[in-house]
């Protein structure tokens, strides 16, 4: 079985397809979207009304005894987890933004009204970076980057 892949190469910034090798096996992954994020905080009811007010997410479980709120984002999850808590205390100690492994999450918005997006922001007073076009996994469209309380980089993505 031949297929097609494609890969990135970053030092240019360039993309290209190469077929995949005839005697590779079928991948038994078959990635449907992510599942949830999880993150870890020093103050979950600030990081709780962020997600559910400002982003609209609804609180589906939590917060409890585990230190973990679980909000409904679409067809995914955000769980946000206390640093002293039996989930994000395994990590130990606080997040530290100058050695962070991850730059941001995307979160898809359909439909896209710039407008009104902007609007909500401002009344909840998060600051942005502005609206640009960006790629992302439904094509070229707008998008928005801006922080959570903890810092956290989102970005919302039309399409």
């Amino acid at each position: 079985m031949t297929g097609i892949c494609t890969v990135v190469v970053p030092a240019s910034g360039s993309e290209r397809t190469a077929p995949a090798d005839a005697d590779m096996q079928a991948n038994p992954i078959n990635l449907r979207g992510i599942d949830h994020v999880v993150l870890r905080t020093a103050q979950l009811p600030a990081m709780v009304a962020f997600y559910r007010d400002v982003l609209g997410c609804r609180l589906e479980r939590g917060p409890g005894a585990l230190g973990l709120a679980q909000l409904r984002a679409g067809q995914s999850l955000i769980d946000i987890v206390t640093l002293d808590g039996p989930v994000g205390g395994r990590l130990g100690g606080d997040p530290v933004a100058a050695n962070a492994n991850m730059d941001h999450f995307c979160l898809a918005v359909v439909p896209w009204d710039e407008a009104a997006i902007l609007d909500h922001l401002a009344r909840h007073g998060i600051a942005h970076d502005g609206v640009a076009q960006r790629y992302g996994a439904r094509g070229s469209g707008p998008s928005i980057y801006f922080s959570d309380p903890d810092g956290n980089r989102v970005e919302l993505a039309g399409a």
